[in-house]
């Protein structure tokens, strides 16, 4: 830290009262200072005393340089680490100083920002079509969203509005850019053939999955939030927790875009749905776990204001993601009825083929397909294939079938028996 002239006796007397060790040396480079002090001090203690120094005069305008230290083998150095650590979140959290700089070095410059967002879209996208999740994991990887969606949390605890709306806008446009990006992308491997013309985007498990998702989805978000500012707030590496928040991020979106490019903008609701809700859910956690974490404004006059600001966009973004969670909750709804329907429908043909007239088949598959109302799908058509005498069939046990499959359901059901063959031997 260099010290202003005229403050060198009241910073000195500052560390000696906290029974820090310090050593000082004289600085003639510049006329407004005097001297630099270096002082080591353990993680917990770096925001109280910087912020008791700043009020002993050392103003923004001095150098004051936070680095890790590997080891430090003092005696003094241990009771001092032992005053300030207690074991639990906030005492092992970084300071308040250091914490706007990580959050700040996270979200790289806006040229970065787009390319990474635009190519790990698209790498995305491949992997859906590829159902791989291989290629999925690797897009997450290069997806350069932790900052963002950090740093409108921490701009928001620390009244840090120029972070907070800068975080803003690039969420925003990285949203953007993914799916129009991915839709982009998945038009042109379409146009020309790279994957079959007659491709059902339903059909292939990676994008189905995302084109109707379900609650769980939202611990997902909830989940990256708190461990990427835990992660961010205690200086541990970010890089794995930043896969986790571009998890739930950059394949729904890219799911989007494939459901965009094929034509399909229902399927796009429930992907897009999604990546809002997900964004949202980042947010609000990453705001509830800094809060928690002790973090607080460095001037005291803007506490209350910030506490209310706080509290405004954590009540603002609790409705909103309550809103999309009962959304998700429907969809989860129409999932269980359709698993329901086809559980049912086996114990309804399995019940069919006990009967003593039917001893000769034997129930091997039952498949129930979907209409195509993405995202809240219902049951149109079961198909059931039995194994009995060859070219033989039962009309009597197709309508017992029709008629008990059916009633299982409150939709309207195309209910399909085929027969295979078995020959005894």
């Amino acid at each position: 830290m260099t010290v202003p002239t005229g403050k060198r006796e009241t910073v000195l007397e500052t560390l000696e009262d906290r029974g820090i060790d310090y050593v000082v040396t004289d600085e003639n480079s510049r006329r407004e200072y005097t001297a630099v002090v270096y002082f080591p001090l353990p993680t917990p203690a770096v925001e109280a005393v910087l912020d008791e120094l700043q009020e002993a005069g050392i103003s923004e305008d001095a150098y004051t340089v936070v680095v890790d230290a590997q080891t430090v083998v003092s005696r003094r150095f241990e009771s001092l680490r032992e005053e300030y650590e207690t074991g639990d979140v906030e005492s092992d959290r970084i300071s308040r100083q250091e914490l706007e700089t990580e959050a700040e070095a996270l979200t790289p410059t806006f040229g970065v920002y787009v390319t990474m967002t635009i190519v790990s879209a698209i790498v995305a996208t491949a992997g859906l079509l590829l159902d791989s999740p291989a290629v999925v994991v690797g897009s997450m990887v290069i997806a350069p969203l932790i900052g963002p969606a950090l740093g409108a949390s921490v701009g928001s605890v620390i009244d840090n509005e120029d972070l907070f709306r800068q975080s803003v806008r690039y969420q925003i446009l990285g949203v953007v850019l993914a799916i129009a990006a991915a839709a982009v992308f998945a038009w042109m491997v379409r146009v020309t053939n790279i994957v079959p013309p007659g491709l059902e985007i339903g059909e292939v498990n990676e994008i189905a999955e995302r084109l109707t998702p379900d609650l769980l989805s939202l611990a997902v978000a909830l989940g990256a939030g708190v461990a990427g500012i835990v992660s961010l707030a205690t200086g541990i590496s970010v890089a794995l927790v930043g896969v986790m928040i571009a998890a739930a991020l950059i394949p729904p979106a890219a799911a989007a875009g494939i459901a965009i490019a094929w034509g399909e903008p229902s399927a796009a609701i429930g992907s897009t749905a999604l990546v809002l809700v997900n964004v949202l859910s980042v947010n609000l956690a990453g705001l509830l776990t800094l809060w928690y974490a002790g973090y607080r404004p460095e001037n005291l006059f803007s506490l209350r204001p910030t506490e209310a600001r706080v509290r405004k966009r954590v009540v603002g973004l609790g409705l909103i993601v309550l809103v999309f969670a009962v959304f998700l909750g429907a969809i989860t709804y129409s999932s269980f009825v359709i698993s329901t329907f086809e559980n049912d429908a086996t114990d309804e043909i399995e019940l069919v083929l006990e009967d003593e007239a039917f001893a000769e088949y034997t129930f091997l598959e039952l498949e129930v397909e979907t209409g195509q109302g993405y995202p809240f799908l219902s049951p149109e058509r079961a198909i059931v294939t039995i194994g009995g005498p060859p070219d033989q069939r039962s009309p009597e046990l197709e309508s017992q079938l029709h008629e008990r499959i059916s009633a299982q359901t409150d939709e309207e059901i195309t209910v399909e028996i085929r027969y295979i063959g078995q020959v005894e031997r």
